[in-house]
């Protein structure tokens, strides 16, 4: 006797159709599971044996065959332990066979027969619509996050029994409904808020622009300049994420098993900040079955690298794909991966070893050797990838103490996401460009003309400072939002000299001279 259960198993972010084929013939009792599965899934055939005889059902004594099919992708997981046992009973069960056709199947078992939740539910959902299907039964603790989807009904189950009944039309169950307007909605008020941070306007204003735009950006200065204070506080100025951008993140920490119980979406844009001990497959993504790294865990938000130099050099070089390209491929001899990572890189570091050599109060006793080692382990590729950089310098003590509150998260938030609505009605006919910061050199060319007056001024500064080719089509773009920010359709020379100024540490980081 042959049956049939529909199943996904998930590959990068995405999920693929698997059907669980499930055969029962004469012979002695054996049961394998071919398809090329993994240790996980071999070990199912234990835990489908005693879910099915502790849920008050019969194992089969059959010799039994499970294949998973397309039998030449690799399978993992503990998601087709639920499908299996479907397929298993079967045989004993007068299931519906019109209905579990058009389901979507998935979940782990217990040996008392608990549906217990798998990873990448997200995933497989978007899968479900894309193959027509019209439900899907999974864990109950998943049943929210593959709702959001919207298009099907979903089945939240907690007993292998309540499934085997719902296919037995013996007990219907209830869909779960999600709101996804209400999902995205932000859980509160952000913890950090910019009337926080005393003095450092320029600084503030920095975030701004590179909020607005979404651009990368650095900061140097002395310890305790508030260089991870104003880091901390860029997520509450940030704009709310559209409902495809929610689903993107959410589809990661999905697979990753990181979204918290009760979560449906990620509603707001992650913060990753990785310690500077972290190897590149952590920073990327890696593994001998490739797992996204943190820079797709902060996809559609902000990666703080804070000490910059201290990253281990080529970790700091795997950045450069990431950053140019908003995702990161991973290939292995049977497989390549393409995970998303379209974020907001902000880094930070000192200026020296000792950090005080810009410091008005203490002394920098660093040679002009060691500061250059220091300031080389960030590479010019690298640098020329930071749209803006600004100093952070010191807080003096006026400020410190005679301090009044500044403008709330909220109010510059305000600000970013008029500029963003700008850029979103510009690059609407546009797949793929957000903000100003993803434009490819043909939307700069367009979109950042420059009149007689700025041109000459950018071919002095050019000349002068030395900036790159990349160098250059980045000022275009920050030039562009910050014109966006003043609400004005062409680019002046104000909205340049801004932008330029956020250069002027290109030749400061990488010139000995300065550094002496």
């Amino acid at each position: 006797m042959l049956s049939r259960v529909i199943s996904a198993t998930v590959l990068g972010v995405d999920a693929l159709r698997v059907d669980v084929e499930v055969d029962m013939a004469l012979g002695l009792p054996n049961f394998s599971v071919v398809g090329l599965p993994e240790g996980a899934v071999k070990e199912a055939r234990v835990r489908v044996e005693s879910a099915i005889k502790n849920s008050d059902a019969d194992f089969p004594q059959r010799r039994i065959t499970v294949n998973l099919a397309p039998a030449d992708l690799r399978k993992g997981g503990t998601a087709f332990d639920l499908p299996i046992a479907l397929g298993l009973l079967s045989a004993s069960e007068p299931l519906d066979r019109a209905i579990l056709d058009r389901t979507l199947v998935f979940g782990e078992l217990g040996l008392d027969g608990d549906v217990r939740p798998v990873p990448g539910a997200l995933s497989m959902a978007v899968m479900a619509r894309a193959e027509n299907l019209t439900s899907i039964v999974c864990p109950e603790a998943c049943a929210a996050e593959a709702a959001v989807v919207g298009g099907l009904e979903v089945f939240g189950v907690r007993k292998l029994r309540e499934v085997v009944d719902h296919f037995a039309g013996q007990a219907a169950l209830v869909p779960v409904h999600v709101d996804p307007e209400q999902a995205l909605t932000r859980s509160g008020a952000e913890p950090v808020d910019f009337s926080d941070v005393r003095g450092q306007e320029h600084v503030k204003r920095a975030l701004e622009v590179a909020a607005a735009g979404g651009h990368n950006l650095l900061m140097v200065g002395p310890p305790g300049s508030g260089k991870t204070m104003l880091a901390r506080r860029l997520p509450g100025i940030l704009p709310p994420p559209a409902f495809e951008e929610a689903v993107e993140t959410t589809k990661i920490y999905s697979i990753m098993g990181l979204l918290r119980p009760g979560v449906a979406l990620i509603g707001h844009r992650p913060f990753r900040a990785p310690h500077h001990t972290v190897s590149d497959a952590g920073l990327v993504g890696g593994g001998t079955t490739p797992h996204p790294g943190e820079v797709s865990l902060a996809h559609n938000g902000v990666l703080f690298l804070d000490e910059l130099p201290e990253f281990r050099k080529n970790v700091l070089e795997v950045l450069r794909q990431p950053v140019e390209d908003g995702c990161v491929t991973i290939s292995r001899a049977s497989m390549a991966v393409t995970f998303p990572a379209r974020f907001m890189l902000v880094a930070a570091m000192n200026p020296c070893p000792c950090g005080y050599l810009t410091d008005p109060v203490h002394l920098c006793l660093c040679s002009a050797a060691a500061i250059q080692r220091y300031r080389a382990q960030v590479s010019g590729p690298l640098m020329d990838r930071i749209d803006i950089q600004v100093e952070v310098p010191a807080v003096p003590y006026r400020d410190l103490v005679h301090h009044s509150p500044g403008e709330t998260s909220a109010a510059v938030r305000e600000r970013v996401v008029r500029a963003r609505a700008v850029q979103a009605e510009r690059f609407a006919a546009l797949p793929g460009v957000r903000c100003n910061a993803h434009m490819a050199a043909a939307q700069v060319q367009r979109f950042c003309r420059l009149g007689p007056a700025e041109a000459a001024l950018l071919e002095q500064a050019v000349r002068r400072l030395g900036f790159s080719a990349r160098a250059f089509e980045r000022i275009l773009k920050v030039t562009r939002t910050i014109a966006d920010l003043a609400g004005s359709e062409s680019l002046t020379t104000e909205h340049l000299a801004e932008a330029i100024q956020y250069r002027s540490l290109d030749r400061a980081l990488g010139s000995p001279a300065a550094a002496a």
